[in-house]
């Protein structure tokens, strides 16, 4: 006899068999992140002096100021930058709260990846600009590709990686993770990622994966990184989350409510409507306490115009 129960807003069935009962989750509830339209819409952070970035962002790093608010009520402003319109483009949320200048990045914030024809122009750019290069031009540990690292004002590290042309130069977000395998399951199952690639570097001690919505020369990338023997870090209080666009974010909050279970992480806000804006979103934490946005992509759209 197969009965349907609903548990905390997600879908499992019970079969009995023999006096006994098994409970699975809905195979076709779990099946809808790879059917749904996602991608990566930004990434949210603080930053201490909010000109001063954009600053850095559009004359070093060659991104263009898409748009900003003043919110004086709640004392904060946005601004949003990227190498493209948002309708398209992934895009940094830079959050400036009034009277803070500068936060904790934490040890587990990784870098921001940007895709360049050649990295050692775009670091004399940079340096001119005055950054702070962290690491000169170069093939990277073990490999052929070129990589340079330079921090911004607020101490966030960018990745620049020479990559021929592509469609969004925003090409990763790097986070560290205490167990690869469960945040690579968790990131698959709750938002439909792809393993596009897993390279483990046994002599430096540690393994990447890069999980993405198509190819990745063709999109962002989130890539997560494992430290040989490390299983917890610090999170800080300046990187603070990514967003990812959904056309249901109750029947997707129902997924990560589902995978949480199994997994570990937690929704940390029920799907609804923000209030003053009605755009429709659900956040949760990974297992790592790595916090991400589903946002309602028609919400989203009318946000923008």
């Amino acid at each position: 006899m197969l009965l349907l129960f609903i548990f905390d807003g997600a879908i499992t069935s019970t079969v009995r068999m023999a006096g006994t009962a098994a409970v699975a989750p809905s195979s076709e509830l779990l099946e809808w992140p790879k059917k749904d339209k996602r991608r990566f819409l930004h990434a949210v952070y603080r930053v201490g002096d909010l000109e001063r970035t954009i600053k850095f962002y559009t004359e070093g790093l060659g991104m263009k100021l898409l748009r900003q608010r003043d919110i004086p009520d709640e004392k904060y402003s946005n601004a949003f930058l990227g190498f493209g319109p948002e309708e398209t483009n992934f895009v940094v949320e830079l959050t400036y709260n009034y009277g803070v200048t500068s936060y904790d990045i934490g040890t587990g914030f990784g870098h921001f990846g940007i895709a360049t024809p050649d990295v050692y122009k775009l670091v004399e750019d940079i340096r001119a600009k005055g950054g702070n290069i962290t690491r000169e031009p170069g093939p990277v540990q073990g490999g052929s590709a070129v990589i340079a690292f330079v921090k911004d004002p607020d101490g966030y590290t960018f990745a620049l990686i020479q990559r021929g042309a592509t469609r969004d130069p925003f090409s990763q977000v790097m986070l560290r993770v205490g167990d690869l395998d469960r945040a690579i399951k968790f990131y698959e199952k709750a938002l439909g990622l792809r393993l596009l690639k897993k390279v483990d570097r046994p002599e430096y001690k540690y393994t990447v994966a890069l999980l993405g919505y198509a190819e990745e020369h063709e999109t962002t990338v989130l890539e997560l990184t494992y430290n040989y023997g490390v299983t917890e870090y610090t999170k800080g209080n300046a990187y603070a989350q990514i967003a990812i666009g959904t056309d249901d974010v109750y029947k997707s909050g129902e997924v990560v409510n589902l995978v949480t279970q199994e997994l570990g992480g937690k929704i940390t806000r029920q799907p609804g409507p923000i209030a003053g804006l009605n755009t429709k979103i659900v956040s949760f934490l990974d297992p790592d306490g790595w916090k991400t946005v589903l946002v309602d992509n028609e919400d989203f759209l009318k946000e923008l115009k």
